[in-house]
């Protein structure tokens, strides 16, 4: 008959016991890091998504470019000598108080201010 063997067991039930204790934990530790990997490419996928569209907004609402500068007017004719343009200016002021839109003190102001 054979004996049952009573406290520690024995050198092959360690080693069983070991190794179910061990394959449960590679188990376990495969299905969570198989879990984090998913979870991660899922991340990357909806940043990838959010970016392609925030780049496709960016490049829908960019404005047209700016119209060309205008061409640059035509050169003035040459300034006239500052006594004719003085001249011009006494002989309107003279037109304006006679007919009656200047008074006199008006335009003895505004001569006073031409002449300096």
């Amino acid at each position: 008959m054979l004996r049952r063997r009573i406290g520690r067991p024995g050198l092959i039930g360690a080693a069983a016991r070991t190794a179910v204790i061990a394959g449960t934990a590679t188990a376990t530790s495969n299905a969570i890091n198989r879990r984090g990997a998913a979870r991660a490419q899922q991340q990357a996928e909806a940043q990838a998504y959010e970016q392609q569209q925030y780049s496709q907004q960016q490049y829908a609402a960019a404005p047209p470019p700016p119209p060309a500068p205008p061409s640059a007017p035509p050169p003035a004719a040459p300034a006239a000598p500052a006594e004719d343009d003085l001249t011009a200016q006494l002989t309107k002021l003279g037109e304006l108080h006679t007919q009656g839109i200047l008074s006199d003190a008006e335009f003895a102001a505004a001569k006073q201010r031409l002449l300096g």
